[in-house]
């Protein structure tokens, strides 16, 4: 008797439809292991859904659910925002890039408004980016060219026009620094 091709057994089945129960399992597993938005969930439930198909009577109930998750505490938008504006600011964006994200991950404009960064992480960021991609006095004196590169690039991570002439402009690292300085003096009580 002969044994089956080994890349016929290796073949998947498809995968069953979802129930009340599995869908309530892939919510939980999902929040468990990824910080996320409520938008983000519904989003995730509902790509399940499409993939999958439903067992049941009637249309899943994915608003409730989200809904329970966000009443439990473990959905939070607010936490997410601040989270991931944060880290997004770390890495060297923008105001601008940072409202992007934060409205493709379905966080509510009230919500970007309060994450909006102020002058002074502005400013921090646009100096973080500055120094990791070695722009204006972090790395060689650019040519025309080179510095226009560099320009596009700092507008495209989502910084404003001045604060990306001050830092490719600035002719040494201190006075980069000392840029950053005045705005934590001006925000300072």
């Amino acid at each position: 008797m002969r044994e089956a091709d080994p890349a016929e057994r290796r073949k998947k089945r498809p995968p069953k439809p979802l129930d009340s129960a599995r869908l309530e399992e892939l919510a939980l597993a999902y929040v468990a292991r990824f910080a996320t938005s409520a938008a983000k969930l519904r989003t995730y439930l509902r790509r399940k859904l499409r993939e999958r198909g439903w067992s049941e009577e009637g249309e899943p109930q994915v608003e409730a659910l989200v809904s329970r998750y966000v009443e439990l505490g473990y959905v939070d938008d607010a936490s997410f925002a601040r989270m991931r504006a944060g880290g997004l600011l770390q890495r060297g964006y923008g105001a601008r890039r940072v409202a992007q994200v934060l409205h493709a991950d379905g966080i509510a404009e009230e919500l970007r408004e309060d994450v909006a960064p102020g002058e002074v992480a502005q400013r921090r960021a646009a100096l973080a980016l500055a120094r990791r991609r070695r722009f204006g006095p972090f790395g060689e004196l650019p040519d025309r060219d080179r510095r226009e590169k560099q320009i596009a690039a700092m507008l495209r991570a989502g910084h404003g026009m001045g604060h990306v002439i001050a830092l490719v402009d600035a002719q040494s690292i201190a006075e980069a620094e000392e840029w950053l300085a005045e705005a934590e003096e001006d925000d300072m009580p």
